[in-house]
């Protein structure tokens, strides 16, 4: 039953559609960031298996919340492996395990590109499709990624 809150079927759609893209990069990035919790050395190693914990916990609050708001949208969420990398944006990296500052500058690069692509999200579901709750969620992530890529970036200063 699709839920009559003043959108469109077709707008409704199209946000379910961006949130499910979100949806996958966060997947993606939560994954990436748990290994490189798994495989963090050297001499930071306990601030850094920390940070990522944080962060990784934190990605997994993000991506069940995104999944709720499909729900909330009237559809389901995507949930398989495959589906997610159909979808991601984010590269992973098989087979790499790289150091510490790689590690910092590979998530440093994805919360970045999340950000770009979350402006540009934010923009699509308030003035394309309508959905200013979707607008105001997407703001939501994108603050808590500008976050992240902040404390990223203060260790490669």
């Amino acid at each position: 039953m699709k839920p009559e809150i003043g959108i469109s079927n077709k707008h409704l759609e199209s946000s379910v559609q961006l949130l499910s893209e979100f949806l996958a990069d966060e997947m993606t990035l939560y994954i990436k960031t748990r290994k490189y919790h798994w495989n963090v050395s050297g001499d930071s190693f306990m601030e850094l298996h920390q940070l990522f914990l944080k962060q990784y916990t934190e990605l997994e609050e993000t991506v069940d919340l995104i999944a709720e708001r499909i729900n909330k949208l009237g559809a389901n969420a995507i949930g398989t492996m495959q589906e997610f990398m159909e979808l991601s944006r984010i590269k992973e990296h098989a087979g790499k395990y790289p150091e510490q500052k790689e590690m910092l500058k590979d998530l440093l690069c994805d919360h970045e590109m999340v950000c770009v692509e979350l402006r540009k999200g934010i923009e699509k579901a308030a003035d394309k499709f309508k959905d200013l709750g979707t607008a105001d969620f997407l703001t939501g992530l994108l603050e808590q990624h500008e976050t992240s890529a902040w404390i990223l970036r203060r260790y490669l200063n």
